[in-house]
């Protein structure tokens, strides 16, 4: 099947009005949130259901043209970066809550459903959708249980993947599956927390079942602010080790509080060295003795001042710093490459030393704001992408990061997924029979791997290169790709 007759067929599947090819239109979509790595798609198709998902699948692989999922483009390891000359499937039309069943704490959702408009649905009944990415006013579901993303309160409640009861997902033959099940059991194999995390690898998810929580009865969010940033990271894990589970405990660095004070005056005292923000729900009974044991642990840790949020509007003032940082590091430097790395919470202050060493060792500046309950870290590598081989720099200083964070007992990827980002360091992580396992059980679910390909395992013939570099090949493999 030629382009021509491809682009004919896909515009008959899903309207005129919902497929894009002109390259202007395009270039919207050659990257994720993931900006350093491009890829551009030969058409951009906005499905509306399942059915019209199964007729691009099908189409694709008659085609053999990769087909590539994309939720809202938050992805921060490139998951969501089209293979050049791929279709890629955009779910902004598939953003329906279908079914809301109260009395069973459950929620059905089609795949384009923002994050926090699920809670903002359910709030007034008492419920709220757990997993919260810092970028859940844009992200997707249907996103989020590809990478099971994860998010500040995913200490107490858990990932992504802890709240998928079931999913309807299309396979490469353009079949429509139903994994999990409605109920707290499902006969057979968990292939519902087979196909969470694969990164739109095994298919295409038109459908999801998710749990709601009931909102806690009170909040309790508490801010201290600590001279050196290994104190802070030491009373993360005392904290832990006394018995104490948060719902949240989040750490940001000196850098990230300048770039959120300088955008936004959150609160946070310009010279501490680190900030811990501590969140606590449940019985306000029982926050009581959690929150002195809190404070008791931080003042033995050097704490130079704590405070406990008076208000709704303090607490959110707080909230807001920390969802934000990441944007906000524009206001000190022109450009940023995201990491995510996670490692035990007792290596946490050795790990960012070493990782103060790696920057400077690449002439380069790491800051870092992460959850640091469990230790998901997110250095980010500053860097001006203005600079002749600056990109390059950041993107080797951010291997070393990794690698760092597996030396200490880490793995490559806390919530963000693998995608393109780490793929390579994946040998650094796993053995060769590993890796091989991993090969195969892709290969049997989509024998032919036309679902985003170049992701996750290393090696591959899929090339995406650095943000401003040339692409060479990516013509010869878009024309191949349509001759088949």
């Amino acid at each position: 099947m030629d382009q021509a007759t491809l682009i004919a067929k896909l515009t008959g599947a899903v309207g005129a009005d919902y497929i894009h090819t002109d390259p202007v239109a395009l270039r919207a979509y050659n990257c994720d949130a993931l900006t350093i790595y491009k890829g551009q798609p030969s058409a951009v198709v906005l499905p509306a259901d399942t059915e019209q998902v199964q007729q691009v699948v099908r189409l694709c692989r008659e085609a053999g043209v990769p087909l590539i999922p994309r939720g809202a483009g938050t992805c921060l390891s490139g998951g969501a970066t089209p293979a050049p000359g791929g279709v890629l499937a955009v779910f902004v039309r598939m953003n329906q809550i279908l079914e809301i069943d109260y009395e069973n704490h459950l929620a059905r959702v089609q795949p384009g459903v923002v994050n926090l408009h699920l809670s903002r649905e359910t709030l007034p009944r008492g419920f709220h959708y757990a997993p919260d990415p810092s970028s859940q006013m844009a992200c997707t579901i249907g996103g989020n249980a590809a990478e099971n993303s994860g998010g500040a309160h995913c200490l107490k409640y858990g990932m992504t993947t802890n709240h998928i009861q079931g999913m309807t997902v299309v396979l490469a033959s353009g079949d429509a599956v139903r994994l999990g099940s409605d109920g707290d059991e499902a006969p057979g194999l968990d292939l519902r927390g087979f196909f969470i995390g694969s990164e739109g690898t095994f298919a295409v998810t038109t459908e999801l079942t998710v749990r709601l929580t009931p909102n806690p009865e009170g909040v309790r969010t508490m801010l201290a602010c600590f001279k050196e940033v290994g104190d802070a990271c030491r009373t993360v894990s005392e904290v832990i080790a006394a018995g104490a589970v948060p719902a949240a405990m989040e750490l940001m660095d000196r850098y990230t509080i300048e770039a959120v004070e300088k955008v936004m005056q959150a609160g946070y005292p310009k010279d501490a060295g680190a900030v811990l923000l501590i969140e606590l729900d449940g019985l306000p009974s029982s926050m009581r003795p959690l929150e002195a044991l809190i404070h008791g642990i931080c003042m033995r840790n050097a704490c130079a001042s704590f405070r406990a949020a008076q208000s709704e509007a303090e607490r959110d003032s707080l909230w807001m710093g920390r969802k934000r940082a990441f944007g906000a590091f524009g206001a000190i430097a022109p450009a940023y490459y995201c990491l995510d790395g996670t490692v035990p919470r007792s290596k946490l202050a050795v790990v960012l030393e070493e990782f103060d060493r790696i920057a400077a060792r690449y002439g380069l500046r790491i800051t870092n704001v992460f959850h640091a309950g469990d230790g998901s870290l997110h250095p980010n590598v500053l860097f001006d992408d203005r600079v002749p081989g600056e990109t390059a720099r950041a993107v080797e200083c951010g291997a070393e990061v990794l690698r760092a964070c597996i030396r200490a007992g880490g793995v490559l990827s806390g919530e963000h997924g693998i995608g393109i980002e780490k793929k390579r360091e994946m040998r650094d992580q796993f053995d060769a029979a590993t890796l091989g396992i991993m090969e195969r059980v892709r290969d049997a679910v989509d024998p032919e791997g036309i679902f985003n390909p170049g992701k996750i395992l290393p090696g591959g013939d899929v090339e995406f290169p650095l943000a401003g570099a040339s692409q060479p090949g990516g013509v010869a493999r878009m024309a191949a790709a349509f001759s088949k």
